[in-house]
């Protein structure tokens, strides 16, 4: 029986490796096991010890194929921690900020809290995605810039979602931005922009990202509740209904990734590409927009790389990716809990 439990996650463990080469359109099923990834990856170091414990030479299967997808752990877990000089360096920050909460409650409200924690943070460019914004867009604009220090310029695109309701992605630098332009994700309320900033004589193009959703919210239940549920009919039914709106995010953010990846090729600067991707490290979207690019947690982070922490298992799917132009010299998860994502920070250092 262990026998068969190892070879079963082993097989898993080797089918969500494919899930960053094969386009989900293509074929879906390697996308799933390649979400369930760090969860297949603990069930594989759980039977390697076992094994070891009952010093079995069958350890060598969960070894060895922990081994082959190494590069996929090391874009979940860093273990040598950086010197964290950030002498002469800038600061980007990327926050997913669930519209501020607004529809999870009267007293969930989190605007306040959130513009405290970000003043706090100086960062020289904020990358901020679910944006959300009532009354006139542009007067809200202005409000949060004074808000945060008043030496910002911003660059905001946002959609209608009821009267006088909006929400959407904004970037605010403490540079000039001397350009904005929108990449347009048809069908989708997904957002990306990108923003031409100047720092220092050299120009830079900032990708700021909000990549299509699973749209689990609309599911009145947890996943666990989803999957424990005691009524079968009603389980198979939920069930089903996750794995349409998984597949359905798995398609579309491939064409949504491929879209950004020709904009990021067309950047006559350096490019910086933040955002909530939506997607994990072991996905076709992440290995896409990354290819060419550093990641900055991969350079300079330490520990787990989880960013997602609401109702559904903890994952990575926020980013900062960056230019060879640049140097990374910092990297943090702040663990604060105004959102169902966590912030994350860059600090970078120009090469010369």
């Amino acid at each position: 029986m262990l026998l068969a439990a190892n070879l079963f996650f082993g097989f898993s463990l080797l089918v969500s490796y494919l899930a960053a080469h094969i386009n989900p359109d293509t074929f879906i099923l390697p996308a799933f096991f390649g979400l369930a990834y760090p969860y297949l990856l603990l069930a594989n170091i759980i039977l390697a010890i076992i094994w070891l414990t009952l010093l079995k030479y069958e350890a060598l299967i969960s070894v060895f194929l922990i081994a082959l997808g190494f590069t996929h752990l090391s874009n979940y877990i860093r273990i040598g921690k950086p010197s964290g000089d950030t002498t002469n360096t800038f600061k980007v920050l990327s926050y997913n900020l669930r519209l501020f909460n607004i529809y999870e409650g009267s007293d969930a409200n989190s605007e306040k809290k959130i513009i405290n924690f970000l003043k706090v943070q100086k960062a020289d460019i904020l990358c901020l995605q679910e944006f959300y914004v009532t009354g006139v867009p542009s007067q809200k604009d202005a409000s949060l810039r004074n808000a945060l220090g008043g030496k910002y310029y911003s660059h905001m695109k946002v959609i209608g979602s009821g009267s006088n309701k909006y929400y959407g992605i904004v970037t605010y630098s403490r540079f000039p931005i001397i350009r904005k332009g929108e990449i347009i994700h048809p069908g989708s309320s997904s957002l990306s922009i990108f923003s031409d900033i100047v720092i220092d004589q050299d120009t830079f193009r900032i990708f700021n990202n909000q990549l299509q959703s699973y749209r689990l919210r609309r599911m009145e239940r947890s996943f666990l509740e989803e999957i424990t549920s005691p009524v079968e009919n009603e389980t198979f039914d939920e069930v089903k209904n996750l794995s349409v709106s998984l597949k359905k995010g798995f398609v579309v953010r491939a064409v949504q990734a491929e879209l950004v990846k020709a904009q990021i090729n067309q950047s006559p600067y350096p490019v910086i590409v933040a955002g909530d991707f939506n997607d994990t490290p072991v996905s076709y979207s992440y290995r896409k927009i990354r290819k060419g690019l550093n990641d900055a947690f991969v350079s300079s982070g330490y520990g787990a790389g989880f960013t997602y922490k609401g109702n559904y298992p903890a994952n990575r799917i926020d980013y900062i990716l960056y230019d060879n132009a640049l140097e990374s010299r910092y990297f943090e998860i702040f663990k604060v809990k105004y959102s169902d994502h966590y912030p994350v920070a860059a600090c970078f250092r120009k090469n010369d």
